[in-house]
């Protein structure tokens, strides 16, 4: 007996102005599936990895109105965030899809994984706010490796952490190279800081009160005295905890339609996971290419 591929493993059906397209694209084995080269950055057909910690924080956050943190059947306790806040490029828009922006009731939140220099002209010369989340590299490789590996286990081999490494130092990642996508979105958060809000995860683990205030006021919806003094901004942090997610019976059991589980969006999200499997030699070879990737830019990465 033989089963078939889940829907994000499968090959996509292309039409032929597609396919001419890819046919003059650098193409390279990726994490989950081969990768093409567009605009500067790699990027598979199909693919969907994300932030659910902040969209979940986002959606909370905006939504507190509406939805009273401490109302019993909150939308965060029965759906998962990558749904309550979907991707532009990987649901919304995919296979052709034009959507109706009008009809999303207000406020609209959206994700992307698309470089700045990819997204609309209507996107970056709008009134639009974009939150940028940035994680250490070291981590980010971790967890990218780990999320990858989750999606083809049971139906393809796995890849070894050498081989995804080289291919991380080559900048081959989702939307990468890794440095070129992070100092794009760093360059315009400090042009343009009422625009584009620049977070790094290490600071919310470490001082999440401060950064989830931080954000609201960026998004121009400030806790007032009031909310602070019940209990709001914890009640947030409490719900859109790591473990409080994870635990959840939708993240634990549920499936996107394309047959992901919600549930390799949930790991550790912790700092410094990457001492598990980083040799000397990795570390050195990592450090060499951030240091000259980013050297003048202003921006430090936090490991531990």
């Amino acid at each position: 007996m033989t089963t078939s591929l889940p829907e994000y493993l499968e090959e996509d059906n292309l039409s032929e102005e597609c396919k001419k397209l890819l046919s003059i694209l650098p193409k390279e084995k990726g994490w989950v599936r081969s990768v093409y080269n567009y605009q500067g950055f790699w990027t598979s057909l199909k693919f969907l990895q994300g932030s659910t910690w902040l969209k979940s924080l986002l959606f909370a956050l905006v939504n507190r109105v509406k939805h009273p943190i401490f109302e019993p059947n909150h939308p965060l306790l029965v759906e998962n965030p990558h749904v309550l806040v979907p991707f532009l490029e990987h649901t919304l828009y995919i296979d052709g899809q034009v959507i109706d922006s009008s009809t999303f009731t207000s406020p609209r939140l959206l994700a992307t994984h698309v470089p700045f220099a990819s997204l609309p002209k209507s996107v970056q010369d709008s009134k639009t706010k974009l939150v940028y989340l940035c994680r250490n590299p070291r981590d980010t490789f971790i967890s990218m490796w780990h999320f990858a590996n989750n999606l083809l286990l049971h139906h393809k081999d796995t890849n070894s952490i050498e081989e995804m490494f080289d291919l991380f130092c080559k900048g081959v990642s989702l939307y990468g190279p890794f440095w070129n996508h992070v100092l794009d979105y760093w360059k315009q958060s400090l042009e343009n800081p009422n625009k584009i809000l620049f977070l790094m995860y290490e600071e919310i683990k470490k001082k999440p009160k401060i950064q989830l205030k931080r954000l609201a006021e960026f998004l121009e919806c400030p806790f007032s005295i009031e909310e602070e003094n019940s209990g709001v901004v914890d009640e947030i942090l409490k719900m859109c905890s790591f473990e409080n997610l994870r635990n959840l019976e939708v993240n634990t059991n549920g499936k996107f339609s394309t047959g992901e589980p919600y549930k390799v969006f949930f790991r550790r999200g912790e700092i410094g996971d990457w001492k598990n499997y980083f040799t000397i030699e990795m570390i050195d070879k990592l450090n060499y290419i951030i240091e000259e990737k980013f050297q003048g830019s202003g921006l430090k990465f936090s490991y531990v």
